[in-house]
């Protein structure tokens, strides 16, 4: 599989990893990987700061992937499958069929500019 084709797959992989999280069948310590990884995306503070050129931005590129792949490897895979077909549902034509799943995304980057403009004016 090329590095496109695994793109691609990260379409389904991605919501499909978030259905397994919710299933019981998934082991609890894939469910806490899994926290660190979308935890881990979402921090405004890395390992290495972004600033720093090349570096910062590679850590990003290879933590969080390689979070995935662990979390993945650590999920049955008749499970996966079931969540994999589940999550193929949900998309049409490269996006969401309902516009709300995005909703959580679009608060969590409400709240962040929130804090940023709240600390530049106090």
């Amino acid at each position: 599989m090329n590095l496109k084709e695994r793109a691609e797959q990260l379409k389904t992989d991605i919501p499909a990893l978030f259905i397994a999280m919710k299933r019981k069948e998934t082991p609890l310590p894939a469910k806490i990987i899994a926290a660190v990884a979308v935890g881990y995306a979402l921090s405004p503070v890395d390992l290495i700061p972004d600033f720093i050129p090349v570096i910062g931005l590679l850590d990003d590129a290879l933590i969080v992937p390689g979070l995935i792949a662990l979390v993945l490897k650590l999920i049955p895979a008749e499970v996966f499958e079931e969540c994999r077909e589940e999550a193929a549902d949900l998309w049409v034509d490269g996006k969401p069929k309902k516009w709300y799943y995005a909703l959580p995304v679009f608060l969590v980057w409400l709240l962040l500019i929130f804090i940023v403009v709240k600390a530049i004016w106090l």
